[in-house]
């Protein structure tokens, strides 16, 4: 078998990334649907009636809705995104609980039916009968998957999410949720957290909020307190200067930033650490369980700051006290695990673990989006993405005379490229260059007017199709890639209109 097939951990992590592709752009609508009901139902901070009316039409056909056409245009486009929400509108009616399994299942289900008939037809049209079959084929595919869908998908789907719930609610009964976290902390660190994440937790958890106005699912897999733990471990008891050192920075952009990411290398660095992460996120959720205690919706990034704004009138002591005592646990079991891990061994390690460690995260991370990439692209994607790989143009277009705006693009836009642009933005403006603006973005929303386009090499194919004429800026690392160092040199401060 060639090495260069993708695994099976690639292929589920690749399938996590795109239940995370759609869930993500509408995190922004969730919250709206979790302030409003922490506000305005009976228990909220100011019971409203009247304006309670919203929650229901909200939770039941716009969320589903927006994940559908997100969904639909991951896999068609536009006209994917559209008959992704008229797919699902069957299943929405048909069912008395929010259909966020459904919509996730039907919308790309539904585009990709289109996108087969589309690829069909496309060279066997007369010109000028284009936009009468683009729309009659929509209209008529997309009203016989919207029944299907109420006829035989909805009840499907109903059918798994009653045993998903009755699973979990089993797990919450007997106390036994903790248990969890043996299946939680190492899909994490092996990136297909987002597959239980986005494709459970958080759509059972939004069905429990509709009911609660909490739900502890929220926080079964996104507390933050068993990352800090590990790396206030790490500060501490280090092996090396480089390690001790490096861990301040990570848990700032773990627990206030909310990227759990950073703290990955540091558990492949030592596996044994994994125990005290368990044991910590373990913890966390039996302190939750007896406080009972949980969240709104479900916090994106999983920062402490999304933590206490999404936290209900009266569970503050519950969240904060989970937090505390994941830190706390992890904190003391992995200090003893490098402790006694120092002791046993001989070999002093080198600053270039770390490096070599977050190198192959960064690696089993991107084997994923690459699967990924590969199921998403178009036939012009991959002309587009072979033309741009096998050019003669080198990987990095620097030097470039003067650059307005630099963009830092990732899948989501708002992890790995956001923490890039800001320290990009600071080492302009303290070489003089504040001029220039710089902004990250999905890839997929590079903007027009984007004289540079900063982006991961292995996603550089997916960023050309975006940006064809854009020049690009090929790295490793986000934070810190020798060729952000040579951009940052070649740059020239836009000049001052006169």
């Amino acid at each position: 078998m060639s090495s260069n097939a993708p695994n099976a951990r690639a292929r589920v992590q690749a399938f996590g990334g795109f239940l995370t592709a759609m869930v993500i752009p509408n995190m922004g609508a969730f919250i709206a649907w979790g302030f409003l009901t922490a506000l305005f139902i009976p228990t909220g901070w100011l019971p409203n009636d009247y304006l309670a009316q919203l929650n229901t039409p909200i939770i039941h056909y716009i969320l589903p809705s927006l994940l559908a056409y997100t969904g639909g245009t991951l896999i068609h486009g536009k006209r994917g995104g559209v008959i992704g929400v008229i797919g699902t509108v069957g299943l929405i009616v048909g069912a008395d609980i929010p259909m966020f399994l459904g919509a996730m299942i039907m919308g790309p289900f539904s585009a990709w039916i289109l996108k087969q008939f589309d690829r069909f037809t496309k060279d066997r049209i007369r010109p000028g009968f284009e936009m009468i079959v683009d729309n009659f084929s929509l209209g008529l595919i997309g009203l016989g998957l919207c029944l299907l869908s109420y006829v035989a998908v909805g009840p499907a789907v109903l059918a798994l999410n009653k045993a998903l719930t009755v699973a979990v609610g089993a797990l919450i009964s007997t106390g036994f949720l903790p248990v969890l976290a043996v299946l939680n902390e190492p899909a994490k660190v092996l990136f297909l957290n987002n597959v239980i994440d986005q494709g459970i937790y958080y759509p059972l958890g939004m069905q429990q909020a509709a009911e609660a106005g909490k739900s502890i699912l929220f926080c079964v897999a996104s507390n933050p307190g068993a990352g800090l733990g590990l790396l206030c471990a790490f500060w501490k008891f280090g092996e090396t200067k480089e390690l001790r050192d490096s861990a301040p920075g990570a848990i700032i952009i773990h627990f206030l930033g909310g990227i759990h990411e950073i703290y990955f290398p540091y558990v492949l660095m030592k596996p044994l650490t994994l125990i005290g992460m368990i044991l910590g996120s373990g913890f966390g959720i039996a302190t939750l369980q007896l406080l009972g205690g949980g969240l709104v919706a479900g916090p994106s990034p999983g920062s402490i700051i999304s933590y206490l704004l999404l936290t209900p009138r009266g569970d503050y002591s519950a969240i904060i006290a989970a937090v505390l005592v994941a830190g706390t646990v992890s904190f003391v079991v992995n200090s003893l695990i490098l402790r006694f891990d120092q002791r046993r061994s001989s070999h002093r390690k080198t600053g270039n673990d770390l490096a070599d460690f977050q190198a192959r995260s960064t690696s089993m991370k991107n084997a994923g989006k690459d699967v990924l990439s590969g199921v998403l692209k178009t036939t012009e994607t991959e002309a587009t993405a072979a033309n741009f790989l096998t050019s003669e143009e080198p990987n990095t277009s620097v030097p470039v005379a003067v650059i307005r705006k630099v963009v830092f693009a990732c899948d989501a836009g708002m992890g790995s490229s956001a923490m890039g642009a800001s320290i990009f933005s600071k080492n302009l403006k303290k070489q003089g260059s504040g001029d220039i603006e710089v902004t990250h973005v999905a890839i997929e929303d590079i903007p027009g007017d984007a004289d540079v386009v900063v982006v991961h090499q292995d996603l550089a194919g997916r960023a050309r199709k975006a940006k064809p004429d854009a020049r690009l800026v090929t790295i490793q690392n986000y934070l810190n890639d020798p060729h952000l160092e040579e951009l940052l040199a070649s740059v020239t401060p836009v000049a001052k209109e006169v």
